[in-house]
Formats: structure tokens, sequence, C-alpha cells
């Protein structure tokens, strides 16, 4: 699950990197006294995803500013809800605005285009999940994005899960030893708690694979007919991945030819952000009670 701590690493990074000595046109433009009011409004509607993200980019900027979230994460809106407010000093809430922004019109871009896919796939057992193709730094807030829409998370890093693909196959194939048995070989080195999936890209590979007791199989770029012929040939004696050429017109077929997971770059590698914008009225002094 996504950490406060590794909320704040990433945020404050953004932080550091927007505003590396302070908000200049703030600090000659605004008033050190004005609080201000902003509301996070949808202008098209989503799923929202990156509640803690958005509210950590004011809390790191000036601990005084608060943040309402008027919906939670993986909640659907329409064009023109408030999805959440923020009060505080002026100038920090102008400084964060922008990172806040970018993050949670990120996430929830990529959670709403998860939905999107998890209900092409309703009423089948498939489970979406997203692949490594992430942005570099943000894999923990995309992931959690993905999840907000429904959809599941691959293994997080290479240092997860043994996963065999077309590269590491032909290294081994270049070896003294077929297929089942270097397989075979690397399963013995392995924890019993490891995973360990192979990918194939042809159907004769399956059974070589399936004889060294493999946990997942990847069918990949497989088409529909042979999709359906793998799921066959596996019949349940390791989990079926489908990859590779998914989108959201294919994925309902996909879905349909019995595979256990549909992994799928394009949650996180070509998603568009969600158009969100943030309002901000500003008054001069601050109200009764309100200490800056």
């Amino acid at each position: 699950m996504l950490s406060n701590h590794s909320i704040d690493i990433v945020v404050q990074a953004a932080l550091d990197e927007d505003a590396p000595w302070g908000d200049l046109t703030s600090a000659v433009l605004i008033p050190e006294d004005a609080v201000a009011t902003a509301r996070l409004e949808a202008r098209e509607p989503g799923v929202f995803s990156g509640t803690a993200v958005f509210a950590a980019a004011f809390h790191l900027t000036d601990p005084r500013i608060e943040v309402r979230p008027f919906v939670q994460d993986g909640d659907s809106f329409d064009t023109g809800a408030t999805l959440a407010e923020v009060t505080g000093p002026a100038r920090g809430i102008l400084q964060a605005e922008r990172i806040g922004l970018n993050f949670v019109q990120r996430m929830s871009g990529i959670a709403t285009l998860t939905a999107r896919y998890v209900a092409e796939t309703a009423g089948t057992t498939a489970r979406i999940v997203d692949t490594r193709k992430t942005t570099p730094g943000l894999r923990a807030l995309e992931r959690q994005a993905v999840r907000d829409g429904g959809g599941h998370n691959h293994r997080f890093s290479l240092s997860d899960t043994v996963m065999a693909k077309d590269n590491h196959l032909a290294i081994l194939a270049a070896g003294p030893l077929g297929l089942t048995e270097a397989l075979l070989e690397v399963r013995a080195k392995l924890s019993h708690t490891t995973h360990f999936e192979v990918e194939v890209d042809r159907l004769d590979q399956i059974d070589d694979v399936l004889a060294a007791g493999i946990d997942t199989i990847m069918l990949d770029n497989f088409s529909s007919e042979d999709l359906l012929k793998g799921v066959q040939q596996i019949a349940g004696r390791a989990i079926v991945e489908a990859s590779g050429g998914v989108s959201l017109d294919t994925v309902r077929a996909i879905a349909a030819s019995g595979v256990d997971v549909i992994s799928v770059g394009a949650l996180t590698h070509s998603v568009h952000s969600l158009d969100l914008g943030l309002d901000v009225a500003i008054r001069v002094s601050a109200p009764a009670g309100f200490a800056l």
C-alpha cells in the first residue's frame, strides 16, 4: 500500500523542483497575511485518485493549510463536481497548487482509464493489472491509482518475482539444456515462496514450460484463437496471463478466452491526465480565529 512516507518523499521532491527557493511571484504580489479558499473542480467526469498526495502538496508547503476532501479515492464523479476544498495562507496555496494538481490529475486519469478496462471485462474472471511501464519515480503513486480504478498490480519491481521473458529464454536456449531442464534448474534455486512466471509467444512452448511447474504462463501477443487454445492447453495447471495488443477495443475478447490476468501497459504509459482545476478566492486579512 502507498505509505505517507513514500508520498512525502515524492511530493517533496516535486515541490523542491518547482520552487527551490520559494515562489517569487506570490512573495512579491500576495500580502503575507492573505488567506485563501480554493476548490478542486472537475472539468470532465472520471474516477478520483490521489487524495493523500494532493493534500501532501499543501501540508508540506505550509502545515497551516487545511485540505478537506469531498470524495474518496475510487469514487466516480461528474463534470462540475467539487472534489476538495483547500483553506489557509494564500501564498502557500498558490505555491503548492500546480504540484497538487499535477499529481491528482495524473492519478485520476489512471484510475479513470483503469475503470474503463475493468468495466469492459465485467462478467469474466479476468483481472486487469498494470505493468512496470510507469513514470520513473512515480510507480507507487501510479500503482495506487490503478487500484483506485478497480484494477490490480503486477510485480512492483524486478526484485519481487522471477519473470523469464523472451530475452531471458533466448539466452537459456543458447545453453546445453532444453527449456524444461533449464527452468527446473532455476526453480531448484528459488525459495518455495518465490513466484515464477514465464512468457511464451508460441503454443508449442507451453508444454515445456508446464513441465517445469511454472506458476504463471504469459501468453504474449497471441491471437484470439490462439489465446483460447492456450487456455485449454494449460487447463488450470498454471495462472494464465495475456499481454500485448490489449486495448479497450480488444480487451473484452481477450477476457472471454478464459485468461486469469490481462496486463495493460497503457494504464500508465499513455494515459490522459484528467482535466481538474483549482479555483482560488483570496482574502487580504485572516478571518477571526485563524492564526497566521
